[in-house]
């Protein structure tokens, strides 16, 4: 990172994202010119009368610029070669009328032509026309995978079909892995690593910590937001730098039967209400774009868990899933979704969220991991709050996916194949971070920092692994 940011220490808030850059930063970022912007960011940085909001916001913004790089890091003949692996008889000329369409995600940075290193699979997923010319390249653990889950789907519901609710379902022991690069690190250095695991909730009554290594870590209590396990150890200067956690924990699954009937009003003073229909700045805001949004989805209808169902299947409808950029790069993710009609499982999540609270509908974040045991994975969801059901789950991203008979699944219900780490956006670990995050609103990769700054994900590699698992 920039020397001045490895220096700066911050607090866990995203408010500052409200200010908007000076104009002349806009300009310089929308023409490419990376380079110039953050010559006048640390110009302006030298002001004496500088409010604290506006600095956070300023080296913030230099963070986000060199994070942009990084997405965009294939120039034209990589992005051509790459584009030329799946449609091997694409010509130059049809490739530079794609870019001229705007139908490649590329951009100039600092006089050079850059592309996204996701086009690929974004581009497939907006242009079905294309599709016929490529080569194809099945996962061959993707199509196994699928009909794990759909086995386990219809078990879930077997098992709550009398009683409905939790179900528990499996045990699975996890060894969660960060290797930092030895060019990152200086003998001697103190490294300072925070791991995802489970939090103690209603999907995981027991979670047991199992073994570690390289020394014991501080394991944050069970009932914090976004939940780590905490390693402090100095670099030996002798090759990459590995930390890792192993831990058990019982998933659960959750399936009920919803009589709209009998659902009731909320008691608008209770704390749940209070606290999950409020706004969030800068990710959960009620904008007036959203906010007439969500008038028009719910137009009619008083019935609140009726009203999440309409959100949710807005979404589903009208929202394609696609590859973005670090969350970094966003001032406001469910603005950027509704406006371009895109997005990932927690861009999908965060804008159900959204849109249920300004209905005066409760709703909360959840992520981590879905465990399946043939291919396991990053992942959001979210969950909204009726009366008499209490909290139920709700994953827009998974319901696009699912044949149309199994997207009610994902509404109300949730399998088994989870591990929840985090319950909010964007608040602090415990012990708290220094840094800028390199991912300020999620947590499933993990979090790594030295005294000179945050270690972004070039920096090191991770990798989760299912140990065992044991169905119950």
């Amino acid at each position: 990172m920039i020397s001045e940011l490895r220096r700066y220490g911050v607090k866990m808030s995203l408010r500052f994202l409200r200010l908007k850059m000076p104009k002349e930063i806009e300009r310089l970022e929308e023409l490419g010119k990376f380079h110039e912007a953050e010559i006048l960011i640390k110009e302006l940085l030298k002001r004496s009368q500088i409010r604290l909001e506006e600095r956070d916001r300023f080296y913030f913004e230099l963070m986000r610029l060199q994070v942009l790089r990084g997405e965009y890091s294939l120039n034209f003949n990589e992005a051509l070669k790459k584009f030329k692996e799946e449609v091997p008889d694409i010509t130059l000329d049809e490739f530079n009328e794609l870019i001229r369409k705007r139908k490649i995600d590329c951009r100039e940075i600092d006089g050079k032509t850059m592309f996204f290193k996701n086009f690929i699979y974004n581009f497939f997923k907006l242009n079905e026309d294309w599709k016929k010319r490529r080569v194809k390249r099945e996962d061959p653990l993707r199509e196994k995978a699928r009909k794990a889950l759909f086995k386990h789907q219809d078990r879930i519901v077997e098992l709550a079909k009398d009683v409905g609710g939790y179900v528990s379902c499996a045990k699975f022991r996890i060894r969660h892995t960060i290797r930092i690069k030895a060019s990152a690190l200086s003998r001697g250095e103190e490294v300072k690593v925070w791991i995802p695991i489970p939090r103690r909730c209603e999907l995981h009554p027991e979670v047991k910590i199992m073994a570690y290594h390289p020394v014991k870590p501080y394991i944050a209590h069970e009932e914090i937001p976004q939940r780590t396990a905490y390693f402090e150890a100095d670099y030996n200067g002798k090759g990459d730098m590995a930390f890792w956690i192993e831990y058990e924990y019982v998933a659960r699954a959750y399936y009920r039967r919803v009589k709209p009937d009998y659902v009731r009003p909320y008691d608008e003073e209770s704390d749940i209400y209070v606290r999950y229909t409020s706004e969030q700045e800068p990710h959960i805001a009620f904008t007036p774009h959203l906010e007439e949004l969500a008038r028009e989805i719910i137009k009619g209808e008083d019935n609140p868990y009726l009203k999440a169902k309409k959100i949710f299947d807005w979404i589903v409808k009208n929202i394609t899933y696609n590859l973005p950029y670090e969350y970094i790069v966003y001032d406001n993710i469910p603005e950027y979704v509704v406006r371009d009609r895109r997005g990932d499982c927690g861009m999908q999540a965060l804008l159900f969220i959204t849109l249920c609270r300004i209905a005066g509908i409760p709703a909360r974040w959840q992520s981590g991991w879905y465990m399946n045991p043939i291919k396991p994975g990053m992942h959001d969801w979210g969950q909204f709050y009726v009366e008499p059901y209490g909290w139920m789950y709700a994953d827009p991203s998974f319901a696009g996916s699912m044949p149309r008979e199994r997207k009610d699944f994902y509404f109300g219900n949730i399998d088994g194949f989870r591990m929840a780490a985090n319950n909010d956006i964007a608040t602090q670990f415990d012990p708290p971070k220094r840094y800028f995050r390199s991912d300020p609103v999620d947590n499933q990769r993990g979090e790594v920092e030295t005294e000179a700054g945050n270690l972004y994900y070039d920096k090191w590699d991770f990798e989760v692994e299912i140990h065992r698992y044991d169905v119950m």
